[in-house]
């Protein structure tokens, strides 16, 4: 999990911007159309979910900055909602660089891809978030039915296949919390139907073993011999795990 600096430096990253962006919103950033806040808190959980935190929208992620702790203090401080808008709409349209490294190819990284939602999506999804950052309570009437929601049930083992598929919406999450399955040999599998990247992994009593990440119907799966006991699976993608996505399995 990030440590204290880490999350400081990137919120502070986050905050030395919102002054810049501020002035480009003024030139022109927001369209002249009533924002369907619907629409933008679907695409918010889906497409930016997994690595922002913002309290009414459930989701978790922390591998971007939390909404809700950035623009806290401006809010605070008498920053209009319109203007965060616009401020969320830039970055959207130009996100901020930092000095991250892809693990795999070892090559620099965007901390979010440019224009992830595009046009009239966008100044949606920038409205929504400008309403509800930094806020308490929850969401009301049609916003409320819609956002990253955590599992609560189990499911078991059958036929040697533990099945754990993943949250369709895109959310840091499985579809089920925990999971049951005999002692001996086991294929774990977990289709990805988002177009969020995630793997399965499971580790406890000396086992550590992970999938293939996959996305847009892709499935991980591993195979593993398990002995008695309690483990752990979880999404081993860089924060997916630290945003909350895991959960017990109970080997008898």
């Amino acid at each position: 999990m990030p440590g204290h600096a880490s999350v400081v430096r990137t919120t502070s990253a986050l905050g030395a911007a919102i002054a810049v962006a501020v002035g480009l919103a003024a030139c022109g950033g927001i369209v002249n159309r009533e924002p369907n806040l619907i629409a933008g808190k679907t695409a918010f959980v889906e497409k930016c979910g997994a690595c922002h935190t913002l309290n009414r929208a459930g989701t978790t992620g922390v591998s971007g900055p939390n909404l809700d702790a950035a623009f806290q203090q401006s809010i605070a401080a008498g920053m209009k909602r319109s203007t965060v808008e616009g401020v969320v709409h830039k970055q959207i349209e130009i996100p901020l660089r930092r000095s991250q490294m892809d693990p795999q190819t070892l090559k620099p990284t965007l901390s979010m891809p440019a224009k992830l939602v595009k046009g009239d999506l966008a100044h949606d999804v920038a409205a929504y978030v400008a309403s509800a950052a930094a806020k308490s309570g929850e969401d009301a009437g049609r916003l409320a039915d819609i956002g990253a929601k955590k599992a609560t049930e189990s499911t078991k083992a059958e036929n040697g296949v533990l099945s754990i598929p993943t949250d369709p919406g895109g959310s840091l999450s499985y579809q089920f919390a925990s999971a049951t399955a005999p002692a001996g040999q086991i294929k774990i599998e977990s289709k990805n139907d988002s177009n969020i990247p995630h793997d399965i992994a499971v580790e406890g009593n000396g086992v550590n073993d992970k999938g293939e990440v996959v996305q847009g119907g892709g499935t991980s799966e591993i195979d593993v011999d398990l002995q008695p006991g309690d483990y752990t699976f979880y999404c081993s993608v860089p924060g997916h795990r630290e945003g909350g996505m895991e959960g017990k399995l109970t080997v008898q």
